[in-house]
């Protein structure tokens, strides 16, 4: 029943789906914060990063697709896929680590800007 949805070499449709549920989650952080939703606050962040983990995602899902059938579009996106994982990491790290011992500390960076 599902052997041709996840075929992501030859069809596009998982990447879809994945980005829009990744679509769907920002506008419910959208959503949450609007002041009718303060009861429901402290899901904000975590609808914005699921969201965000949701594009990355599906955008290295539809790399595979692109590979196969678009080399020109996969050279393309392949920086890009390499700067949001980048990004992604470093808001997960932020946000796990923030206020524990194992957190970066950067202070010194400041010296020399």
């Amino acid at each position: 029943m599902l052997e041709g949805l996840f075929d992501i070499k030859n069809d596009r449709r998982l990447g879809m789906y994945l980005y829009r549920m990744g679509f769907g989650m920002w506008l419910l952080y959208l959503v949450l914060g609007a002041p009718a939703m303060r009861t429901y606050l402290h899901y904000r962040t975590d609808c914005g990063v699921l969201s965000f983990a949701l594009m990355v995602i599906s955008f290295s899902i539809a790399m595979v697709y692109d590979y196969f059938h678009n080399p020109v579009a996969y050279e393309t996106k392949k920086k890009w896929l390499f700067i949001s994982y980048v990004v992604l990491a470093g808001v997960i790290y932020f946000l796990e680590f923030k206020g524990s011992n194992n957190f970066l500390d950067l202070k010194w960076l400041l010296n020399f800007m």
